[in-house]
């Protein structure tokens, strides 16, 4: 890797910047593709297109590392069903069910969901600042979605789809908190062997899905956006937060999820042409102090 790569992969601030800019344009796709593309498939293709993406890649590292592999087995494990394994899944499922509003909103518990399972688990608690930020970046994110009328939260209609994306939620914070937990392998190791698990543990759910209700669309559109979804959100994403969570900890990490909807107005109006209002600045300004905040070491 050269000295630039080997800076910026040092670099939390801009790994977990560029991994919410991936997943926001995974939000957007994804809810998109509700129609065409079947949650479970989606899941399921994602990860099986980004292991066969990593593993050339990954396969040294893998000879290296395979007696540790072996070892820690279970939480490898562990770590696969509760990340990539089943995050994405559940949070595909929801957004089957609920606009991309309601799931949105829904998300600002991220962070603190991640705080909770990092005490609960660990003891860890947050700084008075870091306390102070994530409410702060929460009402930044409710200010964008309900585009400055917070009537417009009161009229939401919550439904199952909402309670999808919660549990997705809580599978992430599982995986965030417990990431402290990765057995010394080298970082192609660690992600061809997840990347591998959640797509096997997804087979069985996608051919159900596959025979009792409904079918991949294959077209153009959804082979594009199988492609993108596959390679920023899955493969560099991933790789970016685990290196972000190794580099600063769970908590200040998890603080940067609140960027994503900040990168999804960004690209509303970029690609869509959507207009920038000023709710979008009050948003952001209140994200940016809050993710600020809550990701300073005290």
């Amino acid at each position: 890797m050269k000295d630039w790569g080997k800076r910026a992969f040092s670099s939390a601030p801009l790994l977990l910047a560029l991994a919410a800019l991936f997943w926001a344009g995974n939000t957007v796709l994804a809810r998109g593709l509700h129609e065409s593309v079947p949650p479970i498939a989606l899941a399921w293709t994602r990860w099986t297109i980004a292991t066969l993406l990593v593993l050339p890649f990954a396969l040294p590292k893998l000879k290296a590392d395979w007696p540790i592999i072996r070892q820690h087995r279970g939480a490898l494990a562990f770590l696969a069903a509760m990340g990539a394994g089943s995050y994405n899944t559940l949070f595909y499922i929801g957004l089957n069910h609920t606009p991309a509003l309601n799931a949105l909103a829904v998300g600002t518990s991220g962070p603190m969901l991640i705080a909770l399972a990092s005490y609960l688990a660990f003891r860890d608690r947050l700084t008075p600042t870091q306390a102070a930020g994530i409410p702060l970046a929460a009402a930044g994110v409710l200010a964008i979605i309900a585009k400055g009328d917070l009537q417009t939260l009161a009229r939401a209609d919550f439904n199952q789809g909402d309670l999808w994306v919660f549990a997705a939620l809580v599978s992430w914070a599982l995986y965030t908190a417990y990431l402290r937990k990765r057995p010394d392998i080298h970082w192609l190791s660690f992600a061809a062997v997840t990347f591998a698990l959640a797509s096997l543990f997804n087979l069985p759910l996608f051919i159900a899905e596959h025979l009792l209700d409904r079918q991949l669309q294959a077209t153009g559109e959804t082979a594009l956006a199988i492609a993108y979804v596959s390679v920023f959100p899955s493969v560099l994403a991933y790789i970016f937060f685990n290196r972000g969570v190794e580099l600063i900890g769970a908590n200040r990490a998890g603080a940067y999820i609140y960027l994503i909807p900040v990168f999804g107005s960004i690209l509303a109006v970029t690609l869509l042409g959507e207009r920038f209002a000023l709710y979008h600045v009050v948003g952001f300004g209140f994200i940016l102090s809050g993710v600020f905040l809550a990701s300073r070491r005290r």
